[in-house]
């Protein structure tokens, strides 16, 4: 394999595509190029796809921000309204800032576990012939 899983790992962390290690994977803040401007893999990997990532942010949302929100409050450390606050700002707030990486972190989960997928190690990549 040309493209080894911790080259994938390395790039999915820092949101650039798994094939190629290029960096433009968006077009503005939130929409996902159907394709990688540099090597041509298709990024929008087809309909459904998009679920993994919208559970990763859910997952960092919950277990990053909100159940320590919550534990403050718990321990009193700070008060019920400013937690409330708090919760309710992070709930918005913090899955619009993690968005970018959780679409990227998605598809490096993907192509960790099926590394010969990508066009570079030879693979077609996944569900090219899906996506409109």
């Amino acid at each position: 394999m040309t493209i080894s899983r911790k080259l994938i790992f390395w790039r999915g962390v820092f949101n650039r595509c798994p094939n190629c290690g290029g960096g433009r994977m968006f077009e503005g803040w939130v929409r996902l190029r159907r394709q990688c401007p540099d090597c041509g893999m298709v990024l929008e990997q087809g309909e459904g796809f998009f679920l993994g990532s919208m559970s990763i942010n859910y997952g960092v949302t919950i277990a990053g921000f909100l159940l320590p929100v919550l534990l403050l409050v718990a321990a009193g450390w700070i008060p019920v309204n400013a937690g409330i606050a708090l919760g309710l700002i992070g709930a918005i707030v913090v899955p619009v800032l993690f968005y970018r990486s959780s679409r990227s972190w998605w598809l490096m989960i993907y192509f960790l576990t099926l590394p010969h997928e990508l066009p570079a190690n030879g693979g077609e990549g996944r569900g090219q012939d899906d996506v409109v």
